[in-house]
């Protein structure tokens, strides 16, 4: 039989332990008597859980003869002995070594007597391991026989040192602790917990999490259990407030507090859940950190934003616009921003000589609350508060006025409206000047506005008051640029003879600065006209300016009659000038490309010039578009290149189109394709002049529109036959009475009977002065157009000059009589010499 190896066993003072040896007894009372087996009912379902768990226990019984008469499961496997071994064995020799079983009998006799005995004994379990356990032996109710009890004193002290322990903290601890059982009620509390609760930890036991907290909370702490106890996963931080219910909230707590609870699933041995313990933590001042941390991250956000986002342009009203898709609804619930209305319309000096009371307009609306009355509806203290495009006044008492006159933020007393707790008034301040109010508000249910948010605010805005501010000046030099250039451009529709003339000008899309393209149509005489279209590089109100100078210089070249080479040289002469000698010659401001064109109506001919600029564009009747083949020369203010002329016969239906390069070049293709879309638009366009310059802007200009766009186009139409008389006639004086005769025979076969003394009498002055100042033949040339021409050439180089002539003088006042009499007059040089004209109206 396999028994338990002999040797000493000691007591809890470490004396031998044996029976019948004094002292052996333990100072814990016994039961006298305990049943061999547990009665029906007392089973132990390994799955429901018990003290077994957690300490190793095995009984036995010793019958009246002294031996073995049961033997559990348990005690097989606590001593590693199995029951066929252990039942009908001596437990003396068995258990106890061959020096003690004297005394070992005497103790057991005294055992079956009646008497009870507690000891300690070491022992083997069935996997070899050894231990030391405690043995209760007592007598049973039937004389003679014992119940023995053993436990391992190991696990027995390891179990009261954690009960220990665990009381000791779960008692005194400061932070709380919770149980709840698997049915989510309270089955235990420590004093922190409930004192944090404001109820006694008795009161707390069996309640359930809604019987707790507040309803929000409740459901949150409860899914939270739910999932712990069915996870076996732990739950952490879970921040709930510390306010009870109303019924339940002890005098003097009635502040907000903040806890954060990590809950995790109790298991026993066998990993059966128990229930679920909590921690408690109270994380108020923590909290009011995080907060205001995270608002001051929000804030610095929110300032991050406005500055990439702010001022994206130069428009009042999208800046406007801009300010308040940042704050609304980040900062803000209902934003407002008003501007002066004298600020919107370009003036200098916005404010009145009380700007408290001067006229604003709203520019931009932005709210989340949809209609609140204070902000957006009507009367509010007198004034009529208006919405987006409104204007308003405010009384000199109201803080808005304040604002406006001291440059300071203002709060305003809550109004009537019980959609808003509380509103901001900031005045938008730029370079010391006030160019509005932006109005904030909060709804109902949010914070109010703090020190530091007021201070938030202001920065906000004061951002973007600079931000307007630049663009009311941009906008002020941007409409006086426009308003230049656009009274530097032909009025109305320009006559020119045997010209249909059709022009347009679009600026960019993106409408941030003017630009310098123009074009001209210059009268000149002799039925001829001058075409001129340019291109100041550079943007601005200089380049405007620039282009203005050089238009008047074109134009004053065209009165003198230079041919178009002629006319470039001295345009870029006058080019080079304009930078002064502080400014290098290729600065970009006072570069300019242009082509000058002068068409001869009674010839049908054209003769250009180019300056850098793109080639014009001719289509024939029945033929596709084509590029007139100009030597394109320099840009104007470059210098040191001549410039070259080409003559183009134009038939009577055909269109000449003169363009800037916005109209065909794009970063989204290359100037080759714009030139050829153009090409096309002309080739397949509609015979209408006007209809056909809509149709080229519709076809090209929404494919860009990056750059301003300046087109003029001129379609030839042929005079009317007998519209031009021309005669020649020899150097003498019977050539003057021929003149007079030619003159008037002409005028009268066209029904111009009332211009027949004038020109009798201007004819003679004129050719008189060939006979007397000139040489060689006099040819006489009349033309009928919008006015009657004549013209007079002679072989003379000398030209014609108006003076004063003295009451004593016989002569000089025949060019005096000229410009009484005719409409205008004057001279011009030819390659062989000279033209004298005047002209009479219709």
């Amino acid at each position: 039989m396999n028994s338990i190896p002999a040797r000493n066993a000691t007591s809890g003072s470490g004396r031998a332990a044996v029976p019948g040896q004094p002292g052996a007894q333990s100072p814990h009372p016994a039961p006298s008597s305990y049943p061999v087996a547990p009665p029906p009912g007392w089973g132990h379902d390994p799955k429901s859980g018990s003290i077994y768990d957690y300490i190793r226990v095995a009984t036995f019984a010793i019958g009246p003869d002294g031996r073995i008469a049961q033997w559990s499961d348990r005690a097989a496997e606590f001593f590693g002995v199995p029951a066929a071994d252990a039942v009908g064995a001596d437990p003396i020799t068995t258990f106890v070594p061959r020096e003690l079983w004297q005394r070992g009998r005497a103790r057991l006799e005294r055992i079956l007597s009646g008497e009870e005995w507690v000891g300690t004994a070491p022992y083997r379990d069935s996997t070899g391991g050894e231990g030391l356990a405690e043995v209760y032996v007592m007598p049973a109710r039937e004389a003679g026989s014992a119940t023995c009890l053993a436990v391992d004193l190991g696990r027995l002290r390891s179990v009261e040192t954690q009960l220990a322990a665990s009381e000791a903290v779960f008692g005194q601890t400061p932070t709380g602790f919770f149980l709840f059982d698997l049915d989510l009620r309270l089955q235990r509390v420590n004093d922190a917990f409930a004192a944090g609760v404001g109820l006694a930890p008795e009161a707390l036991q069996g309640l359930t999490a809604e019987q707790v907290f507040q309803p929000g909370d409740a459901d949150r702490l409860q899914v939270a259990l739910r999932k712990v106890l069915a996870g076996d996963e732990p739950v952490l931080d879970l921040r709930l407030s510390a306010a009870h219910h109303p019924e339940r909230r002890p005098a003097g707590r009635g502040d907000h507090r903040t806890w954060a609870v990590s809950l995790y699933r109790l298991n026993g041995p066998a990993g059966r859940p128990m229930g679920v313990a909590g921690q408690v933590q109270d994380v108020t001042s923590r909290h009011i950190a995080e907060r205001e941390a995270a608002g001051v991250r929000r804030n610095l956000a929110l300032l991050n934003e406005a500055s990439s986002h702010i001022g994206s342009t130069l428009d009042l009203e999208t800046t406007a616009k801009e300010l308040l898709d940042v704050i609304v609804p980040q900062f803000c619930d209902v934003a407002t921003v008003d501007l002066y209305t004298a600020l919107l319309s370009g003036d200098t000096a916005p404010l009145s000589a009380t700007p408290e009371t001067g006229e604003l307009r709203r520019v931009a609306v932005s709210s989340v609350v949809g209609n609140a009355p204070s902000v957006l509806g009507t009367e509010r203290g007198g004034v009529r508060v208006a919405e987006a495009g409104g204007t308003l006044c405010y009384p000199p008492r109201s803080p808005h006025a304040r604002a406006l006159r001291t440059g300071r933020s203002t709060v305003p007393q809550p109004g009537p409206d019980p959609l808003l707790r509380s509103t901001l008034v900031v005045p938008l301040v730029a370079r010391d000047r006030v160019l509005g109010l932006v109005q904030l508000s909060r709804a109902i249910g949010s914070e109010p506005f703090d020190a530091r948010e007021v201070a938030i605010a202001e920065e906000l805005v004061a951002r973007a008051a600079v931000c307007i501010d630049n663009a009311r000046l941009y906008r002020r030099e941007h409409e006086r640029a426009l308003i230049l250039q656009r009274s530097l451009l032909p009025p109305g529709n320009p006559a020119a003879s045997g010209l249909e003339i059709a022009r347009r000008y679009l600026p960019g899309n993106n409408n941030t600065e003017v630009g310098g393209d123009w074009f001209d149509v210059i009268p000149l005489p002799g039925s001829r006209t001058a075409l001129v279209i340019g291109d100041v590089m550079g943007r601005g109100l200089r380049a405007a300016v620039a282009m203005g100078q050089l238009r008047t210089a074109v134009r004053t070249l065209a009165m003198l009659d230079l041919d178009p080479a002629e006319v470039l040289s001295a345009l870029d002469e006058i080019a080079r000038g304009l930078g002064g000698e502080d400014t290098s010659p290729g600065e970009e401001l006072y570069l300019a490309t242009c082509v000058y064109a002068v068409y001869d109506a009674v010839k049908q001919r054209c003769t250009f010039a180019n300056a850098g600029h793109l080639p014009p564009v001719v289509l024939s009747p029945g033929e596709g578009a084509r590029m007139i083949e100009v030597p394109p020369g320099l840009p104007l203010g470059v210098g040191g290149e001549p410039f070259e002329e080409v003559t183009v016969g134009l038939e009577a239906g055909a269109v000449l189109g003169l363009y800037t390069d916005g109209l065909v070049e794009s970063r989204k293709h290359q100037l080759d394709e714009g030139l050829r879309a153009f090409r096309t638009a002309l080739t397949n366009g509609s015979s209408e002049l006007e209809l056909l310059c809509d149709q080229v802007l519709e076809e090209l200009n929404p494919h860009h529109g990056e750059d301003d766009i300046a087109l003029l186009m001129a379609k030839v139409r042929a005079m009317p036959s007998g519209a031009v008389g021309d005669w020649k006639l020899p150097p003498e004086p019977t050539s003057v009475a021929k003149a007079r005769e030619a003159a008037c025979g002409w005028l009268l076969e066209r029904g111009l009977d009332e211009l027949v003394d004038t020109s009798e009498l201007l004819v003679s002055e004129l050719v008189t002065n060939a006979l007397r100042h000139g040489r060689g033949e006099i040819r006489l040339r009349l033309l009928r157009d919008r006015t009657m021409v004549c013209e007079v050439w002679d072989d003379g180089y000398a030209q014609p000059r108006q003076r004063r002539a003295q009451e004593t003088d016989e002569g000089g006042r025949g060019l005096q009589l000229v410009s009484l009499l005719a409409e205008r007059w004057g001279s011009r040089r030819t390659p062989k010499g000279k033209i004298v004209w005047f002209e009479l109206a219709l």
